[in-house]
């Protein structure tokens, strides 16, 4: 007698679970960072430490969410893979056990992806955001990424813009001493890096990969590049124009 699994888990989408978990880091990570640096007062009394409390719960929160999804959908997607290489040997017995020739099959190198939930939920619990997306980077080799909205390049290109366009303004803040300007184009800037573009790069790419192109890129890699330049700033405007300029060489657009 075979175990179904229960249909409120089995009718869950595991990885789209894992990307939305991925995508709440960085507005999560940037509120907490907000009340760390807040060492002027605000003008609202506890505004820091409450920010500070905010990012930290909600960290916590996305990890323990992280590790109970990656280890559901690596012991999903572990045991379809046993499954399907298993229904494969049998097969493959079957040909060879018909014919004379003492030949191996071309085929007979497993591309199976047999990830352990217990690895990955522990590495979660030690780094919940790289843990993300290794695993949608690795997953996404195995077995694609489902692909959505084809504008999304459009939010790529507006974070590019916006970062340029802050650092301009940065640049003449400094020069002119205007701190309230320099602190309206960080403030702009860095909305748009934590809010959209991680997002928007991973959701286009996922597009792109799905068209029969000649550029595959894998979305899982460059969420994890885009969360990187969170913390690396120039890396945002060189991941976003170097992403811009492979898409129009491979579909036309922008």
């Amino acid at each position: 007698m075979t175990l179904e699994r229960p249909s409120s888990v089995s009718a869950v989408d595991w990885g789209r679970v894992i990307e939305r978990l991925c995508f709440l880091f960085p507005p999560v990570i940037g509120v907490g960072a907000i009340g760390v640096i807040q060492e002027a007062d605000p003008g609202v009394p506890g505004l820091a430490w409450g920010l500070f409390l905010v990012g930290t719960f909600g960290y916590t929160l996305l990890t323990i969410g992280m590790m109970l999804a990656l280890f559901v959908d690596a012991r999903d997607v572990r045991s379809d893979s046993i499954a399907a290489a298993s229904s494969k040997g049998t097969a493959s017995a079957e040909e060879s056990s018909s014919s004379n020739g003492d030949s191996r099959s071309k085929n007979s190198t497993s591309t199976n992806w047999t990830p352990s939930p217990w690895l990955y939920a522990a590495f979660a619990l030690l780094w919940a955001p790289a843990a993300g997306v290794i695993y949608l980077a690795r997953r996404h080799r195995a077995a694609g990424t489902k692909a959505g909205w084809n504008g999304w390049w459009l939010v790529v290109a507006l974070s590019l813009m916006t970062t340029v366009l802050g650092v301009i303004t940065a640049v003449i803040a400094v020069v002119f001493s205007i701190p309230g300007l320099l602190l309206a184009a960080v403030a702009l800037t860095g909305a748009v890096a934590f809010g959209t573009f991680p997002i928007a790069i991973h959701q286009d790419a996922a597009y792109v990969s799905a068209r029969d192109g000649s550029w595959q890129p894998n979305p899982g890699l460059f969420l994890g590049i885009a969360l990187v330049s969170l913390f690396a700033a120039p890396i945002q405007p060189v991941l976003a124009g170097y992403y811009l300029f492979r898409r129009r060489r491979s579909t036309g657009t922008p």
